[in-house]
């Protein structure tokens, strides 16, 4: 999952394995596997630049695990 910024200021999160092309008309256009279609203040190499680091966190196993998360009073959830 990427996180990314729409023109109104808000940011949301998109799986990354559903981006079929991303396109600057000069917008960035966010083209995914079901059609639809995304504008996005980043770049295009901003996105691409995203969608590898999140590639790359899956194959080397640096993605944040369970045991990694905090609960809301500042355990760790291997803690318990």
């Amino acid at each position: 999952m990427i996180e990314l910024t729409r023109y109104n200021e808000t940011k949301f999160t998109l799986n990354a394995e559903i981006i079929e092309m991303v396109e600057e008309t000069p917008d960035t256009v966010i083209t995914l596997t079901t059609g639809k279609k995304i504008i996005v203040k980043e770049s295009r190499q901003e996105v691409a630049n995203l969608v590898k680091l999140y590639r790359y966190e899956i194959v080397s196993g640096s993605f944040l695990l369970d045991s990694d998360v905090q609960e809301p009073d500042g355990r760790n959830r291997q803690d318990e």
